[in-house]
């Protein structure tokens, strides 16, 4: 089956040598670059509000271009003046390279990951613990990224740069896609939204970059058949190749889905009935356990005040052992 149509929730690349490219001339097939979400920029007193000062750090992160953009940009309309010892860590090296738009490019005060991913860039965040970073995000953001930070024991303090709306795609013909692709869980609730009747239309396969972005799919209840990272698959680009390669030649393409993330074993911990009716517990007990000492003892001791219930001056139980 030849695809027809790939919709990329992401912004058309700058240069034509890009994963995409290579992909779209390998299978000859069209892609069409529409993002699923808005971003929209927090107002300079929406940044003040957070009271988080920038020139209280000495490193800067960035996950992506926008927010480099976004930071500057609100630095400039709040009349903060970054300061040119300031360091700045990235996830990529092209992310990095981007800084040039706003400052002067030093190896000896900006950073990057080896690979594509927050994790890998770790490993350069731990060779500056004395550092104290400002973590520059997109609401909603991967809670993942902060708690790496955290686990890792650095100091740092996070402020929301701009924050991510989905689209109005009411009008959008879905059933036009073989495939669409989203990035994030703000892609997935605008494609939830222009869904008629919330479901995707027959033929039309969704793709899901990272597990906050499934489990906002699994939500919704649309079903991810092509999901990245995994192992084998680093990234969507080449989980989508792989997936149409192997749709191609007819092969299995189960493998190629999102992992369902079940949770049978919540409820038998808490099936402890014993524990929450003690005195059914208490009452078996004689009955359950005759051999028991203890069960033995407490029906022994309250049969001679059952005898003898007429008299309260009556203390010759205590007595009586006495003159024996």
């Amino acid at each position: 089956m030849k695809a027809k149509k790939i919709l990329i929730s992401q912004p058309t690349p700058a240069s034509d040598k890009s994963p995409f490219s290579e992909l779209s001339a390998k299978h000859d097939v069209q892609l069409e670059f529409h993002p699923l979400t808005v971003i929209e920029g927090l107002s300079p007193k929406e940044f003040r509000a957070q009271r988080v000062d920038p020139l209280a750090h000495t490193a800067v992160i960035f996950t992506n271009r926008k927010s480099i953009d976004y930071f500057f940009h609100v630095c400039e309309a709040s009349r903060i003046v970054i300061p040119e010892e300031m360091k700045y860590f990235c996830v990529t090296e092209a992310i990095a390279l981007y800084l040039q738009k706003y400052i002067v490019y030093r190896k000896r005060k900006i950073f990057f990951g080896s690979g594509a991913t927050f994790g890998e860039m770790m490993d350069v965040v731990n060779k500056h613990k004395n550092e104290k970073f400002l973590l520059t995000l997109f609401e909603p953001f991967k809670n993942e990224i902060p708690q790496l930070l955290a686990k890792a024991g650095v100091k740092f303090s996070q402020i929301i740069l701009a924050r991510n709306i989905p689209a109005d795609t009411r009008s959008t013909d879905w059933s036009a896609y073989d495939i669409v692709a989203c990035y994030s869980s703000s892609d997935v609730r605008a494609l939830g939204a222009g869904l008629a009747n919330g479901e995707v239309p027959a033929g039309v396969t969704v793709a899901a970059l990272g597990a906050s972005t499934a489990a906002q799919a699994a939500e919704q209840g649309i079903a991810i058949g092509i999901y990245a990272p995994t192992p084998e698959f680093p990234s969507l680009t080449t989980a989508i190749d792989k997936f149409l390669a192997t749709r191609k030649s007819g092969g299995d393409l189960s493998r190629f889905a999102a992992p369902v993330a079940t949770k049978p074993a919540a409820k038998p911990d808490a099936k402890k009935p014993a524990a929450k009716n003690p005195a059914a517990a208490k009452s078996t007990a004689g009955a359950t356990a005759p051999g028991d000492r203890t069960t033995a003892k407490a029906p022994a001791t309250k049969k001679p005040a059952a005898n003898k219930p007429a008299s309260k001056k009556a203390a010759t139980p205590k007595s009586a052992p006495k003159t024996a």
